[in-house]
């Protein structure tokens, strides 16, 4: 009996001392936290971004976390269906564009979930043409559209492939209205039947990544895959958070030839639309405050440390950290902008 005890008070004793040691942060949340994901893939940007601040997070916090790849309709139940803290979702721009362009199973994120803290950046998100293109450039393509050439673009709608489509079609109309009816979608799914559109020659343009379309770059202008890239999205200063060695053949000099100012596609006439794809938390709206906190305080002192920037970098993200508060407001700004140019242009 006295052995029975000894062995309790010290086991208790060593459970205190472990929970004592960890971070104040990690107090409040669940030791075992699932977090979901807008995506079914475990190979692409979403379950890599996800995986590799899960992994930091964990470590800093001394708690286990899972990322489990649902997709966002799954994801957003899960979501809703836990204020516990014990489930959280990390998505990137789709879950507002997704309303935005009143694709069906999308809410607004910001009335019926709460918005959490930013984490990174895929600066990859593109427009590309064949290597043989008449058009060299984007203003090649405007004034394709002015003179009253269809151009056929090639996108996955709803989401983060569509609104550089609405941006394009938007940039139209300001430059010379009713020019915008020549910049015509063609709708299809993933990244694979984009680009075979424009393989076939069924597309003039297509939405395409420096991931997964870098490697077509390479090729002879007289292959049928060949293609080069004429506009990323993401803003100049993202880019120039990328490794200068920036992504396969690509450098970082070469990526900056394809973003704002240098390649112009206008907001209003005096702006240029940009369009970083950023990775965020959402959580349940009823979730403790206190755990909002926990999850800033611990990724902050994840990025605190820069070991993450650097495993995030060497995948070609960009790290961008920004706690909830000052994430709520940033992303709650861009929804307004791309919402005021789906808005004036629409969804096809």
């Amino acid at each position: 009996m006295t052995n029975y005890i000894s062995t309790a008070i010290a086991g208790l004793s060593l459970a205190i001392g472990v929970a004592a040691a960890l971070p104040a942060a990690a107090q409040d949340l669940p030791s075992n936290l699932r977090i979901v994901i807008g995506s079914t893939s475990t190979g692409g940007d979403t379950y890599q971004n996800s995986s590799i601040i899960a992994d930091a997070l964990a470590a800093e916090l001394g708690i286990n976390i899972k990322v489990d790849a649902v997709g966002p309709a799954e994801g957003f139940k899960a979501l809703g269906r836990d204020s516990s803290g014990s489930t959280m979702m990390i998505f990137h721009d789709h879950a507002y564009l997704g309303e935005l362009y009143g694709v069906r199973g999308f809410d607004n994120i910001f009335e019926d979930y709460r918005v959490g803290p930013t984490v990174s950046i895929n600066p990859g998100n593109a427009y590309a043409v064949p290597k043989n293109s008449p058009y060299q450039s984007m203003d090649d393509i405007f004034q394709a559209a002015a003179d009253g050439t269809r151009v056929r673009v090639a996108i996955q709608p709803g989401g983060v492939s569509e609104i550089g489509f609405s941006a394009m079609k938007n940039a139209a109309s300001v430059l010379n209205p009713g020019s915008e009816a020549n910049i015509v979608a063609m709708n299809t799914g993933s990244q694979s039947d984009k680009d075979q559109l424009l393989f076939d020659g069924q597309a003039d343009v297509i939405n395409a990544s420096i991931q997964s379309n870098e490697q077509y770059t390479q090729l002879p202008a007289d292959d049928q895959k060949a293609m080069r890239f004429v506009w990323l999205t993401a803003r100049e200063a993202t880019i120039q958070g990328a490794n200068p060695e920036g992504m396969g053949a690509m450098t970082r000099d070469d990526m900056l030839k394809y973003v704002s100012p240098t390649t112009s596609v206008t907001l209003d006439g005096s702006v240029d639309f940009t369009f970083d794809k950023e990775f965020f938390f959402i959580y349940n709206k009823d979730m403790d405050p206190a755990l909002v906190e926990a999850i800033d305080t611990g990724l902050a002192a994840v990025f605190d440390k820069g070991d993450v920037q650097n495993t995030l970098k060497a995948s070609f993200f960009i790290p961008n950290f920004l706690p909830s508060a000052e994430a709520q407001a940033h992303l709650s700004e861009k929804r307004a902008t791309y919402e005021k140019v789906i808005s004036a242009i629409g969804s096809e």
